[in-house]
């Protein structure tokens, strides 16, 4: 198979689709890889790099969409090159579908047959593309939140470790699955009084259990999580419903609850958000301010930290795309129903219920679609 990668051309997306270890995998396996020029550069991979694992180099990324029978990048495609996919395609990415109709109607028209990283599964019900992206956000939340909340940024001037006879900042983590633990552990490891909020009593259980009182939980009602956002100093959104929207945990009205300067750190954005005042935002201009509250909405958060990013999404995704260019998309995903559920669009057709839903739109099942 002749596999392409584009360089991604999102705002200060630094990350690439394949890393030379990935390309040097493909073409030992007696694949083609076909890298545009620079590509790898925020990721610190050079052209040499790439020629040296055996991919070839091109100038442009027209040239990869026109050739290339499998595209694997990072983010979503954008409109310039939706345009240039075509039918019998195929693209391997994070596509994040629910809450864009645009690029989800360019997709169905372009024919293309789009496997999305987020919504592929594992036998334990993980998401094991998304768990990569999602250690290095929710590690990266804390961080980005106490920049926020420096008073020259526009935040409450609280430092998150307090100092001896000044009490630490109050961090509430919405969500206690991979994004949540490990913004958890981050904020807590940073010296801040740390409560995450979730509705599974099991996953509390466990993460008293592994953590012993590191951080403190308490079960996600509309009563907890009110009070508890109205007390925090900063609030880390980190709720996840496979391929769906985001639900809006925090309303526009609860922010007159905060104190002035609070933070939110929205890494849910990438779904549509779970702030009712999130609206996506990029690394060059990362923060607003609603009703007095500082907002954090970067859509590519890992994409800040490009290499660990890189290389912790390749070491995920390499199995899938090299079981996708072995046996091509038909095969690979009739035999493993995780890498199936990964199909969201194919040959016009809407594959995925929650894109369906949250869009209105009519739904082929995914196994049904391996036959059109």
């Amino acid at each position: 198979m002749l596999i392409g990668c584009p360089r991604e051309i999102k705002p200060q997306e630094f990350r690439v689709g394949i890393s030379p270890a990935a390309a040097h995998e493909a073409v030992a396996a007696g694949h083609s890889v076909i890298i545009e020029s620079g590509a790898g550069l925020g990721a610190g991979f050079t052209d040499d790099d790439y020629r040296a694992a055996g991919a070839a180099i091109v100038d442009t990324a027209a040239e990869i969409f026109a050739r290339a029978e499998m595209v694997v990048k990072v983010k979503e495609p954008q409109a310039v090159e939706r345009k240039q996919l075509r039918e019998g395609q195929v693209l391997f990415t994070y596509l994040h579908l629910a809450p864009d109709p645009d690029q989800t109607r360019d997709l169905l028209d372009s024919g293309v047959t789009a496997i999305a990283y987020e919504t592929v599964t594992d036998r334990s019900g993980g998401l094991p593309l998304l768990a990569p992206m999602s250690e290095v956000a929710g590690r990266l939340a804390p961080q980005v939140g106490a920049w926020t909340l420096q008073k020259a940024n526009g935040g409450r001037g609280v430092l998150m470790g307090g100092v001896p006879g000044v009490l630490p900042a109050r961090v509430v983590v919405i969500g206690g699955g991979v994004v949540g633990t490990h913004a958890a552990r981050i904020a807590a490891g940073m010296g801040a009084d740390v409560t995450v909020l979730d509705r599974s009593l099991p996953r509390m259980r466990y993460l008293d259990d592994v953590f012993g009182g590191t951080f403190k939980t308490a079960y996600s009602s509309a009563a907890t999580t009110a009070e508890l956002v109205a007390e925090a100093d900063m609030v880390i959104g980190a709720v996840l419903i496979p391929g769906a929207a985001a639900p809006k945990l925090v309303s526009r009205a609860q922010l007159s609850t905060m104190k002035p300067g609070a933070v939110l750190v929205d890494v849910a954005i990438d779904q549509g958000g779970c702030f009712e005042t999130s609206r996506a935002t990029t690394h060059a201009d990362p923060i607003y301010e609603v009703d007095g509250i500082m907002h954090y909405c970067v859509a590519n958060m890992p994409g800040a930290v490009a290499r660990t990013s890189t290389q912790a999404l390749g070491n995920a995704t390499l199995p899938f795309m090299m079981a996708l260019a072995n046996k091509g998309w038909r095969v690979a995903c009739a035999e493993d129903d995780h890498l199936l559920n990964g199909l969201n669009v194919h040959a016009g057709h809407l594959t995925y219920g929650a894109v369906g839903a949250a869009l209105n739109l009519p739904v082929m099942a995914a196994r049904e679609a391996l036959r059109v």
